[in-house]
């Protein structure tokens, strides 16, 4: 069986995220490409983050939460309309609904594009936030990819 794999044509895993997907540029979500997503799977969950927040804002800082998509997706497009996909958005960092693009204060951050693949449907109200969907799919996870990009001030 295949390895759960995620992708973009926007950017090579570990290499820099074109500018314009940043916060203060056009702040639309790069194209996605999945692969490889298990038999069992329901739904699928993506998270965005940057671990490298943690000096500047003292936290990981969440920069899109998505659960219910899909299994059969094969491709998100840039600029994505998740909720007409059918899946639910959660609360980013910046205190908004979807997705808000790389921002980082200091110095180049990486961010890691992080794919679950649940054996479940997620109940959860639109304003969840990254720590509410982990807790919810606890136990339910049937498979994970990444994809690291980098995004320099």
């Amino acid at each position: 069986m295949p390895e759960l794999q995620l992708t973009s044509q926007a950017f090579e895993n570990g290499g820099p995220i074109p500018v314009e997907y940043g916060y203060t540029e056009r702040n639309v979500n790069p194209p996605l490409e999945v692969r490889g997503v298990p038999d069992s799977t329901e739904t699928l969950l993506l998270v965005v983050d940057d671990p490298d927040a943690r000096e500047p804002a003292g936290k990981i800082w969440d920069h899109w939460v998505v659960w219910n998509v899909p299994a059969d997706i094969e491709s998100i497009p840039e600029d994505w309309d998740a909720t007409a996909a059918g899946a639910t958005e959660g609360q980013n960092d910046y205190g908004e609904t979807g997705w808000g693009g790389p921002n980082p204060p200091d110095r180049e951050h990486s961010y890691r594009f992080l794919l679950y693949a649940l054996d479940e449907q997620l109940d959860l109200p639109p304003d969840a936030t990254k720590d509410d969907v982990y807790d919810a799919a606890e136990g339910t996870v049937v498979g994970k990819a990444d994809l690291e990009g980098t995004y320099a001030p």
